[in-house]
């Protein structure tokens, strides 16, 4: 399995911005949609945004829809969720995760699809 590591989650005023990066590992990145998905506390994980193998689509939650931008560098085994205009309601662990199927985009707002998860990174907004 790939192994994924999140990084660039911390603290951000309301309004602020911040950019998480997913890594990873193998040589069949490129072949699978990737997803960002967030868990508060006591909440299930929430779907956020999620991208093509060739990046050509991006998928968004009605949420975070025109604030996240989620890209990849297939060259670097990498994906991105830039976020802008942070509210205190997107405080999180975020988690990258990459779909279960090759090329494929089968439900992919659904957690159960995603076969491979980072460790999270934390992301906090004061209000």
């Amino acid at each position: 399995q790939v192994q994924l590591v999140e990084s660039g989650g911390g603290l951000v005023q309301a309004g602020g911005s911040l950019r998480l990066s997913c890594a990873a590992s193998g040589r069949t990145f490129s072949r699978y949609a990737m997803g960002w998905f967030r868990q508060a506390p006591g909440k299930e994980h929430e779907f956020v945004a999620a991208i093509t193998w060739s990046g050509g689509s991006t998928y968004y939650a009605d949420s975070v829809k025109g604030r996240f931008t989620i890209s990849r560098d297939n060259a670097k085994n990498m994906v991105y969720l830039q976020m802008n205009s942070l509210k205190p309601e997107d405080a999180a662990v975020y988690y990258c995760a990459r779909h279960r199927l090759p090329s494929s985009i089968i439900r992919v707002i659904i957690p159960d699809e995603y076969d491979s998860w980072g460790q999270g990174t934390q992301v906090t907004v004061s209000s």
